[in-house]
Parts: C-alpha cells; structure tokens; sequence
C-alpha cells in the first residue's frame, strides 16, 4: 500500500511532423520497468492530428482521445485501489495461457520468429498442464519454469533435453511474454525483475567464402526469382522477409549515395537506410514503374523453395549445411574479412546491438590468419 495517492494526467507533446503525441505524467514519479529508474512521463504510443485535415483524422483524433482517456482512468484507478488496500480493478484473474497465445499470434515476423515463439507457448502449456490464470504467474512460477526448462526433455523427443540456446530463446521470450503483460496490466508487479536469463552459447554461423560464393553464381538454377534473391541477400545483407516485402519504391538513387534501400524492418520494428553496390541493384532487371510493386513478385517461403537452395548448393559443389538466411551471413563475413570494421557492418546488417555482430566477428578475424602465417619453417 503506498502512503499517498498518485495523480495521473493525461498531456500532450506537440512534434514536427505536425502530430500530437500523448502521454501520460505521473506524479510523484513512478518506478519504470523499462528504464529502470523513477519516471513522471509514459508515452502510450498515441498519437493526434494537431490539424485535422479531412473527416478520417477527425475521427481519428477522436477514437484515439477516448483510448487515452481509457488508459488514464485505468491507471488512476489501479493507483487508488492500491492505496485503499483493495483489490485491483484492472488486475482481472484472467486465463494467462490465452493471453500468452495472444501474443504470439502477433510475432509473425517471420516463420522462423513464429515457430520460436509458439514453441515457448507449448512449453508453458506443458509445464501449467493446460491451466494457468494471471494471478498465479508470480516470482515462485517464474522460477520454477526457468528450472523446468533447464531439466525437462524436448516435446520432440523424450530422451533429449533442451540446447542452451533453446532454453536461452525460450525463456527470454517468455519474459517478453511477462513484460508485456505487465505493461498491459494483467499482472500487477513483474516477477521476473530479479530473475536472470540463461547464458547464451555461442552458435556457429555457416557462410559462404568468396570462391564458393562465384561457383554459386555460376551455377544455374531454375528458379530465376530465387536466385536473384539469393544473390541479392549475398550483397545486401537482407534477411528473406526483408527481399519478400521490398518494393520498387524503396529503392532509390542519387548522385551523392548512390544506390540505397530504405525499409522497414520487421524484425527490430525500425526503419532501415541500406546502401548497396550498383552491381546488386543491375542484377535486380528492369524496374517496375509502379512504386508498389514487389522486386520479387511471387516469392514465397516452402519447402519446396529451401530443397531447391539446398540442391543448388549440391550442385555448386558446396558441401554445407545452406540456408537462405546463411546468405545473410556470407554478406557480414566478406564484409568483415575484407577489413570493415565491425561497427560498420553492424550498421549495414541493422542490428540494434553490437554484441550480435560480434558472433560473425569470431567466424573469421583476418588478425588471427595473419598470426597464424607468421609460424613459418
């Protein structure tokens, strides 16, 4: 129970791109479980028109004023009841597997990011015996399913236990799962603040050399949309969600960048500015005048396609385990053993943190070749 009431208002923050956005101000500050620290502001990811210019923004405008106000409420109400000791009005005992599921259904960034996710919702599932409610997900459960992941078999196979990176994906994303669920509500402390995740191993990142990247492309396939993705993945970088949805229109050119792609990525929900090689975009053919349309028309992810990759690379003479996405890692190695440094290709790849580029770092470090040629007899 806190000592004295805390006054939420709703504000506004005027922007230059002519939108409102809104906020909410606590006061006296709050704990902010994001940054860690005391906060008097919250901003809800709202936003309204400051100029209305037609009927839509209107009530565009309007809906999001209601919403706000909703949140408003819910959270003044939430800090009362805690105050009055009485049980919390927006803290309802709800199912948290539906809502877990809920969540996942909104992760379909890709398919490999989806099956993740839905793969930690089974595991929950299995661990609560298909039965859990909001009020039961406390500190003691969480980390009793930090312990049950550490020691149970795989739903594949009873005689397996889980890989550290399984265990390390899993339980972090069901602390997202935890996050948001606390940012929404459901739950009114977050039981994982003082809980640690696993230790991350470290993965081995299959890439293409510079040679076997040649006998690739001199390789023909008969999927001419797949091998221009291919290959474009291996100059660009672009994982295959990115090639799926990129369009004419956002690929640009001007005298002093030269070629670049400007995109959004789902992956990290940021958008991205991406120069690339006049020899990628060339192999790309005629563009398509209609700004919309998709540089590859048709592309679709099956199994079908990732036999057709794999017996291409057969075919190449490449004895390894290719992936479509280890196009992605070819583009950071050659970047790297060429001698870009690190930061920059992080940069290209749009990781959000240098630490993930470091993985391809210790791949190939042209320092330790050139140690590794100084021993000479």
């Amino acid at each position: 129970m806190t000592d004295k009431s805390i006054r939420v208002t709703l504000r506004e923050q005027k922007n230059k791109s002519g939108r409102t956005s809104l906020y909410l101000d606590f006061y006296p500050a709050i704990y902010d479980e994001k940054k860690k620290k005391d906060t008097r502001r919250k901003f809800m990811d709202l936003y309204v028109f400051e100029k209305p210019a037609n009927k839509m923004e209107r009530e565009h405008n309007k809906f999001t004023m209601i919403k706000a106000r909703q949140i408003e409420n819910e959270y003044q109400l939430e800090f009362l009841s805690e105050r009055l000791g009485m049980p919390s009005i927006s803290n309802k005992d709800l199912d948290f597997l539906q809502y877990f599921k809920s969540i996942v259904k909104k992760r379909y960034t890709s398919k490999g990011n989806y099956d993740n996710w839905l793969s930690t919702y089974n595991y929950v599932v299995r661990f609560t015996n298909g039965s859990c409610l909001a009020s039961q997900v406390n500190e003691r459960f969480c980390k009793d399913f930090k312990e049950y992941l550490d020691t149970t078999t795989t739903i594949k196979s009873a005689g397996s236990k889980l890989s550290a990176n399984s265990k390390y994906s899993y339980f972090n994303k069901f602390r997202a799962s935890i996050n948001q669920a606390f940012e929404d509500k459901v739950i009114k402390d977050n039981p994982l603040r003082n809980i640690k995740s696993f230790p991350q191993a470290e993965t081995f990142r299959e890439f293409l050399t510079i040679e076997e990247v040649i006998r690739l492309k001199n390789t023909p396939l008969d999927n001419e949309l797949l091998f221009k993705a291919g290959m474009f993945s291996i100059r660009t970088g672009l994982r295959w969600s990115s090639c799926v949805a990129l369009e004419w229109g956002q690929i640009h050119h001007t005298e002093e960048l030269g070629y670049f792609i400007r995109y959004f990525q789902k992956k990290v929900k940021t958008y991205e500015t991406l120069p690339i090689s006049k020899d990628a975009f060339l192999e790309l053919g005629e563009p398509n005048k209609e700004q919309n349309a998709k540089v590859f028309q048709g592309l679709k992810y099956s199994a079908h396609n990732n036999n057709k990759i794999r017996n291409w690379i057969l075919r190449a003479g490449i004895n390894k385990d290719i992936t479509f996405h280890c196009f992605r890692h070819t583009n950071a190695t050659l970047l790297l053993s060429s001698g870009e440094d690190i930061y920059t290709v992080s940069k290209m790849l749009g990781h959000q943190h240098l630490k993930t580029t470091e993985i391809y770092a210790k791949v190939i470090n042209s320092k330790k070749v050139d140690a590794a040629n100084k021993i000479k007899f």
